[in-house]
């Protein structure tokens, strides 16, 4: 029965950063939906991704730190188990929708031995798929306006002057409505709000000039991203879902270096790509009526290889044991109780082979709530210096003990 197994929607926003929520006091955008969210349920404070979006979704669907798995930027092992594949085993209807690009990333001129390579979205574990970039990075067309998107191996012929985000959104809300008997599990990794910043239909010049750009059409396309959330809640509220249940949503990096936003009074420019709070901690709120105790914050570190465990917990399935995973469930705390909260968390974070990645290089660090050690050596008081630009010189007991704790887990990543 689906009640005994609750199911669970992951909304991943792309290239959006927790200071442009207003449930994290940012001041520069509309998100009324998502701070209701947080508001009727749980919004963590330490959620951490990588600094790009790629690397911070394969950890996301395997549960895993990426030096265990990582082939090339959008590149996934076609024999890599995704939480598709762990949830549909677990009695799960599956449905992904949005953003794919695990695929042939190269274009034809650069790594061609990346080509034609990765994991096929209809490999991937999902019973449905409603999907943008699933083949070659030439042919991904947009997002967007008059999107290019596959659904279950079909292109769809009827995009001209659609958005992606509206079928995308749509195509879940018809996949909940086609499975509210069953419990399903469905995967949003959204376009929103990555590049190229264009029109939203609620933009004024959609109608006159919706492939226009520039940085202008952020807060548009923050909006939106709460609007197509709110479309999903909404669905889940008009078939007396949501008290059944599990609501997660994750941005999967910082926002964009050219977006400079405010948060309780003050200016803060995106850190996409970096390794610092900017790039790397974003927003992650837990709806979940009846079961999440409303208004709740949560202080624990949570990475991006929780949601395999946590989900897997939820679902009454053990993860198989033929494998190894990084994550830990995060299900108590949802539930308002103790649980056993990370005292640390690992990035292996190293983008490369893939175009246009030049720059990047292997950046390994652990860090919990307050220190940050990389694998150079650095320790930064992460509290005292957000853009870690003072490492840490002395040598008091406290930054020692620090430093000591988290080299030993860089030691052991390996």
């Amino acid at each position: 029965m689906a009640s005994d197994k609750p199911n669970i929607i992951l909304i991943l926003a792309d290239d959006l950063g927790y200071e442009c929520l207003g449930c994290y006091g940012g001041e520069s955008y509309q998100t009324p939906v998502l701070d209701g969210l947080a508001q009727g349920g749980m919004r963590f404070d330490h959620a951490y991704a990588l600094p790009l979006c790629t690397p911070t979704r394969l950890q996301l669907m395997t549960g895993k730190y990426n030096f265990r798995n990582w082939r090339a930027f959008g590149v996934m092992d076609p024999h890599e188990r995704t939480f598709g594949h762990l949830m549909k085993a677990a009695g799960y209807q599956t449905c992904i929708s949005g953003k794919w690009q695990m695929y042939s990333y190269n274009p034809p001129d650069f790594e061609p031995e990346w080509r034609g390579k990765g994991q096929r979205p209809e490999a991937s574990g999902f019973d449905e798929y409603c999907l943008w970039h699933t083949e070659h990075t030439e042919d991904k067309g947009s997002r967007y306006a008059d999107p290019v998107i596959q659904q279950n191996g079909e292109y769809l012929t009827d995009t001209a002057g659609e958005y992606g985000p509206d079928i995308f959104a749509a195509y879940i809300c018809d996949f909940i409505e086609r499975h509210k008997g069953d419990p399903f599990f469905v995967y949003y990794p959204m376009a929103l709000t990555h590049g190229p910043f264009e029109p939203t239909p609620h933009s004024a010049i959609w109608s006159k000039n919706r492939r226009d750009s520039g940085v202008k059409y952020f807060a548009d396309m923050v909006a939106y991203t709460d609007v197509v959330t709110g479309r999903i809640v909404d669905k889940l509220d008009e078939l007396g879902l949501r008290e059944n249940t599990l609501l997660l949503f994750l941005g999967d990096n910082g926002s964009p270096r050219q977006v400079t936003s405010v948060i309780n009074g003050r200016a803060f420019q995106g850190g996409k790509g970096l390794s610092t709070d900017a790039g790397t901690r974003v927003p992650l709120i837990a709806s979940w009526p009846g079961a999440i105790p409303p208004g709740a914050v949560c202080g624990d570190l949570i990475d991006c290889s929780d949601f395999l465990p946590t989900m897997m917990a939820l679902s009454g399935a053990s993860l198989p044991e033929d494998d190894v995973f990084d994550g830990v469930s995060f299900l108590p705390q949802l539930k308002g109780e103790a649980g056993a909260p990370r005292e640390w968390i690992f990035a292996h974070h190293d983008p490369l082979p893939g175009w246009g990645k030049e720059g990047y290089y292997l950046q390994r660090w652990a860090q919990d709530r307050r220190w940050k050690l990389y694998d150079t050596g650095d320790l930064y008081d992460v509290v005292a210096d957000e853009l870690e630009e003072h490492p840490i010189a002395d040598s008091s007991a406290e930054a020692e003990a620090a430093r000591q704790k988290l080299q030993d887990v860089l030691n052991r990543m390996h």
